[in-house]
C-alpha cells in the first residue's frame, strides 16, 4: 500500500520531493484539528495561527519525522505528540509574541478558522478527544465533497443533492418515492442509487484514513475509534 503517510515514513529526508509533497498534502489537509486543540490551550486567534504555522514548517523541514517510524502507526496520534512537544518547547515561551512573523506553510483562512471553532458546541470533553472528533469531522467533510465532486463532474448534481440525505439515513431526508418523482426514475431505481451512493462513501472515506495509516489493518481500527469519539 503506498500512501501518503507511508510515502513520508519510508523516505525521511530533505531530498525526498515525494516525502515532503506528501507531508505537505497532509498538512494542509488536516490543519484545523490542530489549530482548535492550540486554541483550546487558552491561545488567542493570532498566537494559534503563528505557532501552527510555525509547527508546519518544522515538520516540513523534517525536524520532527526523526522520531517517527512505522511502529508509531497513524499520523494522526505522531502529529499530536509532536505539536504536544512543540508547545511545551522553551521556544513557545520565547517567540510567541513574535506574531505574523513566520512564513506561511500552510493557507489558513484566519476568519474561516476562527468561525469554524467559535461554531463548535461548549463541553468539559479532553481536548485530546475533541481533537479525534474534529480530525474525524475533517475526514467525513474531505469524503462527502470528494463524492460531490465526482458526481458533478459526472452531470449528477441534482441526483447527489437528492439522495446526500440518505447517506447517514437522515429523518429530514426526501422519501424514496419522492425522490424518484422529482427524478423521473421508479422506486427501485432510486434504492439502487442510494445503494451505489453509500458503497462509493464508504470507499472515499476508507481511502482518506489509509492515507494517515501505515498499514491496511490499521484502517478498521481506525475508523471504530474515530466513529467513537462522537459517543
Amino acid at each position: 500500500m503506498t500512501t501518503h503517510w507511508s510515502v513520508v515514513l519510508s523516505a525521511q529526508d530533505k531530498d525526498s520531493p515525494a516525502a515532503y509533497q506528501a507531508l505537505e498534502t497532509l498538512c494542509r489537509t488536516y490543519w484545523f484539528p490542530l489549530y482548535a486543540f492550540v486554541r483550546r490551550q487558552r491561545r488567542s486567534a493570532y498566537d494559534a495561527q503563528d505557532l501552527t504555522q510555525e509547527f508546519f514548517a518544522r515538520l516540513l523541514e523534517k525536524e520532527y519525522l526523526k522520531s517517527a517510524n512505522q511502529e508509531k502507526g497513524r499520523f494522526r496520534t505522531f502529529l499530536l505528540v509532536a505539536l504536544k512537544r512543540f508547545l511545551a518547547n522553551e521556544w513557545d515561551r520565547q517567540h510567541a509574541q513574535k506574531r505574523g512573523g513566520f512564513t506561511p506553510v500552510v493557507s489558513i483562512d484566519q476568519e474561516l478558522a476562527e468561525s469554524r471553532f467559535a461554531a463548535e458546541p461548549a463541553h468539559q470533553l479532553q481536548p485530546d478527544v475533541l481533537f479525534d472528533r474534529q480530525w474525524a469531522t475533517t475526514l467525513l467533510d474531505r469524503t462527502m465533497s470528494h463524492l460531490r465532486d465526482e458526481y458533478m463532474a459526472t452531470g449528477r448534481a441534482r441526483l447527489f443533492e437528492l439522495l446526500r440525505g440518505c447517506l447517514a439515513r437522515d429523518e429530514s431526508a426526501l422519501s424514496y418515492a419522492e425522490i424518484a418523482r422529482q427524478l423521473n426514475l421508479t422506486e427501485a431505481a432510486v434504492k439502487m442509487a442510494v445503494h451505489r451512493l453509500r458503497a462509493r462513501y464508504r470507499e472515499i472515506l476508507r481511502g482518506q484514513i489509509a492515507d494517515t495509516v501505515s498499514s491496511p489493518e490499521e484502517i478498521e481500527e481506525e475508523i471504530r475509534h474515530l466513529f467513537s469519539t462522537f459517543g
